[in-house]
């Protein structure tokens, strides 16, 4: 029998606060052009700027109502809720870099988070654990960016709306708008 081939994983993490087509449009753009295997979804347990979160559990729900949207490729991972939530992707890669010694990693960032990069910890190891990708997001131009940029969705702008009652379908897939409504979540609490 020869060596098994490595598996590759995409990790996309984010506030999934709510997640919307933003985050499914880079996550099916990846899968359709970079060779992995599979792209997980890694919803982050407490936000690292200390920023208010809907509880992990819904937001967790969220993303897997987002998964139903593919077939099966793209899937959630609870690695940083299973961590403890201090929200530090070096630890994480650490962590998955151990538990899963098969895979190889490719780190799936959006071109607004790379001024940002220097204050995370340990970017060199970051760099060492995984293959960083830098996704082209709309207003954020960056070199060595790919992709076709993505229209600027915000997830604090889908919560007002949403607050506000309007109509944020265009921007929210409608199984996670399901969840959503279902949980009771963003609604005015007038």
């Amino acid at each position: 029998m020869g060596a098994s081939r490595r598996r590759t994983v995409a990790l996309l993490g984010g506030s999934f606060n709510p997640p919307h087509v933003g985050h499914l449009l880079i996550a099916q753009y990846v899968h359709a052009t970079v060779d992995v295997d599979a792209v997980w979804l890694m919803p982050s347990a407490n936000h690292p700027l200390g920023k208010p979160l809907t509880p992990y559990a819904e937001r967790r729900a969220m993303c897997e109502a987002l998964t139903t949207e593919t077939s099966g490729w793209l899937q959630v991972t609870d690695v940083e809720a299973e961590l403890g939530g201090g929200g530090r992707t070096v630890d994480t890669l650490e962590h998955l870099t151990r538990t899963h010694p098969e895979t190889d990693w490719v780190l799936v960032v959006g071109s607004d988070i790379v001024a940002e990069l220097p204050l995370w910890k340990d970017v060199e190891r970051i760099r060492e654990l995984s293959r960083m990708l830098v996704f082209h997001r709309a207003g954020y131009p960056e070199p060595g960016a790919v992709g076709p940029p993505i229209v600027e969705v915000s997830s604090t702008r889908i919560r007002e709306d949403l607050r506000a009652g309007k109509d944020v379908s265009d921007r929210v897939p409608r199984n996670v708008l399901q969840v959503i409504a279902q949980s009771g979540l963003y609604r005015d609490p007038a």
